[in-house]
């Protein structure tokens, strides 16, 4: 499998068919991390689409003495996230549930709900923690990439990752009375 910085310069070369081999290698990871961020598949599918031309356009800019390649496309698909975030837009009709769910908390959930529930306490936490959390335990970043994503210090993130992590698992301990 030929380097991301190999590739690279195939591309700035003028070969424009090998982007292809990058964005068949990173596509499910940056849409996985997004997906975390945004909540929306619908708008992080556009959303993705829309940063692998930006990383087209913007690959004559690419240091790889700064940065991995990943670290790179990662921090454009981080950015295009928290703009998106910042854009309210309306809840489409269809995107409503037809009947509100009741639930019977005395009962057993199962794993299902469990991560649905994981999802939730997710969604609440701040940008800069859920984002940490996320590239450390969802797409299992090295600290020090996630540091140079965020454009953070290393024990910043490890702040952040940890702050994440007991909220969540207060939340779940709150909602469950224990954590399986």
């Amino acid at each position: 499998m030929p380097e991301d910085f190999e590739i690279i310069k195939r591309v700035l070369d003028g070969d424009v068919d090998a982007f292809r081999i990058l964005v068949e290698r990173y596509q499910r990871p940056v849409l996985s991390m997004m997906r975390r961020l945004i909540w929306d598949s619908h708008r992080c599918e556009e959303i993705s689409q829309d940063v692998f031309v930006r990383a087209f356009q913007k690959l004559s800019t690419f240091d790889p003495a700064r940065s991995y390649f990943s670290t790179w496309l990662f921090t454009i698909a981080r950015n295009m996230s928290i703009n998106a975030l910042k854009k309210k837009l309306p809840l489409l009709m269809e995107e409503l549930p037809e009947t509100p769910v009741f639930r019977n908390p005395s009962h057993d959930l199962s794993d299902k709900e469990i991560f649905m529930q994981l999802d939730e306490k997710l969604k609440t936490l701040p940008g800069k923690l859920q984002r940490a959390f996320v590239l450390a335990e969802i797409e299992q970043m090295p600290y020090e990439e996630i540091a140079r994503i965020e454009g953070a210090r290393l024990g910043t993130i490890k702040s952040r990752i940890n702050r994440a992590r007991a909220r969540i698992y207060a939340a779940m301990k709150d909602m469950n009375g224990d954590i399986r």
